[in-house]
């Protein structure tokens, strides 16, 4: 292929990119033939090494050929791209894993796809001309190729920035970024590549001390000071109200740029970041943005923009800015049977609770290729699960049986008949939110029968439990978390171990305290603001961006039309129902008074949770309708 040189030269395998008019933008031609080479070579004795340059001297990759990917979308033919971004990230998996040294040589650009084959090898080598940059979010996609890793590992909100701004690193900020591992002045590379060849031995490269200090990292003070919210609608707040000259320049470049990519970008790295990071977890939700972005997304347009009709002025989808959050998961939802597919699995699964939590839960997991059984005594069912006849018949054989109950009482209950069920090394993953007791009573009786067991109650409501965005907080031993960690990372977007037997429980039920007392202090506030006759937008952005700022404000602010879109919106239809905020809140005071803790807070909150359920219609909508509650009433 003329394109790409491929060979053997002394112990080393050779892939040359040969496209230097094009920038060594790669075809999906050149990336089935990358994957086939290191394919040939890893269990070749001949081949000790390999070595990624490219000819010419403007570029090592600018980044994939896209002009077969545009022609497709434009037609209506979304398979194209899906199958050239699915074979092209399995390629990025098999780079990152690879079990021999991966040497690449980044001279220029780097960008896009050219992160893809020369970011993931165990020596990354720049020099003088580098310049690499995740620059998607400018036609319509999200940091991918297993970018989104690197940002999301890079140093404190840096991931945050690059992937939303597509600023370019020279070559000290690629070492600082962690896209680099040396820097070595490039008149030498010839002659480090000929050792290579000769010697097969990566350790003869030797880092040297680059001239200077990259710009990005003089920044970091601004960065971090206007990249630390957790939306892209926090950061432009910040940005917007910066006169500086790194607000200004930020806010021009990120204006370029789409902004449901924006948003998407935050939301991938704020899912990644944590104990379950992962390759693997970062291609399947860059995969779930790609494979969308022809037909939902901006993709289309950003290419005619830039690269056909070259007029530089696409009319993005949501182009003030203001993304909501149902477009942000409707993007990164799992893809079902589409899901990308790096490596073969298949637990067998028992899951008993089908409701509203766990039917979506179920279904996330028999979409990502496990083979699950389901029962609920209600009758229902979830898509892709085999229905069982009862709790028994779903745990018999399986690796794992998940449970999703009301309460602690029927948890116990349906643990007696299933672990008498299950087989010997399983794990039982209770999903529920209970009592610690009742967790902590579970898990002994599940390992003297020799099983595995992990409380893992969750946060995020019924969306997250279909969009795979839950947060879990897990309790029960190493080896029982590391068997379950690879369902977590399917289900929900983050889970945190949080220690033994109980822990999980313990987590929920302070962090639901936490959130029904300042819902709680939200409400009365905007309450007080109009009494005050203070506009609630004001009171929203100053709030928001001041000392106030919480969850429930800044992302389920309780106050119809201010802020993201939240069950504010929708006539307080439930995202998480009042009732089950009650639940939790008489769980945290049942937990108080067992631990012998003081908690006014929390137990106001249960009171003024159970009058608002019990006597003043707040049964059957969600808990952030305390303020039309507090708004109705005056101080008596």
């Amino acid at each position: 292929m003329s394109d790409i040189s491929i060979r053997i030269t002394g112990h080393a395998g050779r892939i040359t990119l040969q496209r230097p008019q094009a920038l060594n933008a790669m075809t999906y031609e050149m990336c089935l033939a990358i994957e086939a080479a290191l394919d040939a070579w890893r269990d070749d004795d001949a081949v000790c090494v390999v070595v990624l340059d490219a000819e010419g001297d403007r570029a090592f990759c600018s980044g994939g050929d896209i002009a077969d990917l545009y022609a497709t979308g434009l037609n209506g033919d979304f398979s194209y791209g899906q199958t050239f971004w699915a074979d092209e990230y399995r390629l990025n998996a098999k780079l990152f894993e690879y079990p021999k040294p991966v040497v690449s040589f980044l001279q220029g650009f780097t960008m896009g796809g050219g992160v893809g084959i020369g970011c993931h090898g165990s020596h990354r080598v720049v020099g003088d001309t580098s310049q690499i940059a995740m620059p998607e979010v400018g036609i319509g996609l999200v940091p991918d190729v297993g970018g989104s890793l690197m940002l999301a590992l890079a140093p404190e909100r840096l991931g945050e920035y690059l992937g939303t701004t597509a600023s370019r690193m020279n070559a000290s900020d690629a070492i600082f970024a962690g896209f680099a591992d040396l820097y070595i002045a490039e008149l030498k590379w010839p002659t480090l590549i000929e050792a290579l060849e000769t010697t097969g031995d990566a350790d003869i490269l030797i880092g040297e001390t680059p001239a200077e200090i990259g710009p990005i990292q003089a920044q970091m003070d601004d960065i971090n000071r206007h990249f630390h919210g957790a939306t892209l609608g926090d950061v432009l707040t910040t940005l917007q109200s910066d006169d500086s000259d790194f607000a200004n320049k930020t806010l021009k470049a990120m204006r370029r740029n789409s902004p449901l990519s924006m948003a998407c970008t935050f939301e991938m790295l704020s899912r990644l970041r944590g104990p379950s990071i992962s390759m693997a977890k970062a291609l399947d939700l860059e995969y779930r943005f790609t494979a969308r972005a022809m037909e939902h997304g901006d993709f289309i347009e950003g290419i005619r923009a830039a690269i056909i009709d070259k007029d530089r002025t696409p009319k993005w989808q949501f182009a003030d800015g203001n993304v909501p959050p149902m477009a942000v998961s409707k993007m990164l939802m799992p893809l079902g049977d589409l899901a990308l597919k790096l490596k073969g699995n298949g637990m067998n699964i028992g899951f008993i609770g089908l409701g509203n939590m766990g039917a979506p839960m179920a279904a996330n997991l028999a979409a990502a290729g496990h083979n699950v059984s389901g029962f609920d005594p209600a009758g229902t069912t979830a898509d892709g699960v085999t229905v069982a006849a009862n709790a028994v018949e779903a745990a018999t054989g399986a690796d794992v049986v998940i449970t999703m109950l009301p309460n602690g009482s029927i948890l116990r209950s349906v643990a007696a008949e299933v672990i008498a069920a299950m087989q010997a090394g399983a794990t039982l993953l209770d999903c529920s939110t209970v009592d610690v007791e009742s967790a902590r009573a579970v898990a002994t009786d599940a390992a003297a029968a020799g099983l595995l067991a992990v409380d893992a109650p969750v946060s995020g409501g019924i969306g997250g439990a279909a969009g795979g965005t839950l947060t879990f907080m897990a309790g029960g031993s190493d080896a029982g978390f590391a068997k379950v960690q690879p369902l977590f990372e399917i289900m929900g977007q983050k889970a945190v171990h949080c220690g033994e037997s109980g822990a999980g429980q313990a987590a929920k039920i302070c962090n639901n305290m936490i959130l029904g007392a300042t819902m709680i202090a939200t409400c009365e506030a905007f309450s007080l603001a109009d009494k005050l006759g203070l506009d609630r937008q004001k009171m929203f952005d100053v709030v928001s961006t001041s000392s106030g700022y919480s969850w429930s404000m800044n992302a389920y602010c309780p106050a119809p039309g201010v802020g993201p879109t939240s069950p504010a919106d929708n006539d307080y239809t439930p995202g998480f129902a009042a009732e089950l905020m009650l639940k939790d809140l008489g769980l945290s005071q049942q937990a108080a008074e067992a631990a012998n803790a003081d908690t006014p807070m929390g137990a106001l909150a249960l009171a003024l949770y159970k009058q608002f359920v019990e006597d003043e219609g707040g049964l059957g909508k969600d808990f952030s309708a305390m303020l039309p509650r507090f708004e109705a009433r005056d101080r008596g």
